[in-house]
């Protein structure tokens, strides 16, 4: 039965974003002082808003990265951003946190290139992380080693499809995670790709305690 969540906004992953991600650990170690202007080379922007401190790229989904750098930082995290979700949450019956989470996703939604709408199911978020699988499967020509449903990197919400691929040097875990900007509240649709040193080596398909583990020692800050 589907489950329903108040809001929801995504905008396609592609395959050329997806190659983006992947090459910024191997590109050229800029000085910190140069960032910005290899930003604007780039056709991207800072995005303070959305989420603090990240990056617009230049197809439109917002790069979260550790550090001011995102650029040949091999062992940094990267999180890019292409869905947003206000789910419905059982303690909030009144929806007494609605009048400024709603102002959240209209302001995802309001974003050049993304779309979604008021009301949804996690049915919906679940179309958009199949669509963003095939990207990634077209990417890295590869379907993905481990899928598995899980609530596990959310504050609160229903469990969604995690999908893992893995490189030499890195993971690629896409699925939900919590927006820890506004307290976990609202929660991300993601790819996340962070180094395998984070974490063992993957576990079993059919241990799903130890895949939700390595998924959230993989994408949790």
């Amino acid at each position: 039965m589907p489950i329903p969540v108040h809001a929801f906004a995504h905008r396609p992953l592609t395959a050329a974003a997806v190659a983006e991600l992947v090459a910024l650990p191997a590109e050229l170690n800029i000085h910190e002082d140069d960032v910005d202007a290899v930003v604007l080379q780039r056709g991207w922007s800072w995005e303070h808003d959305l989420v603090c401190d990240s990056f617009r790229t230049g197809y439109g989904h917002v790069l979260c990265t550790e550090g001011r750098n995102p650029f040949g930082q091999a062992e940094a995290r990267h999180f890019l951003v292409f869905g947003e979700v206000y789910p419905v949450d059982p303690d909030d019956e009144s929806v007494t946190n609605g009048p400024w989470l709603y102002g959240l996703m209209d302001d995802w939604q309001k974003q050049a290139g993304w779309s979604g709408c008021r009301t949804g199911t996690d049915q919906d978020c679940e179309h958009v992380l199949a669509q963003a699988a095939r990207a990634v499967t077209e990417y890295l020509e590869s379907a993905p080693e481990r899928t598995i449903l899980s609530s596990a990197t959310v504050v609160t919400g229903p469990a969604l499809t995690h999908r893992i691929w893995r490189t030499r040097t890195h993971a690629l875990v896409l699925g939900p995670a919590a927006d820890n900007g506004p307290y976990g509240y609202l929660t991300h649709l993601q790819l996340s790709y962070t180094p395998l040193s984070c974490g063992p080596d993957l576990p079993r398909e059919e241990d799903e305690d130890g895949l939700a583990r390595w998924i959230t020692a993989h994408v949790d800050w």
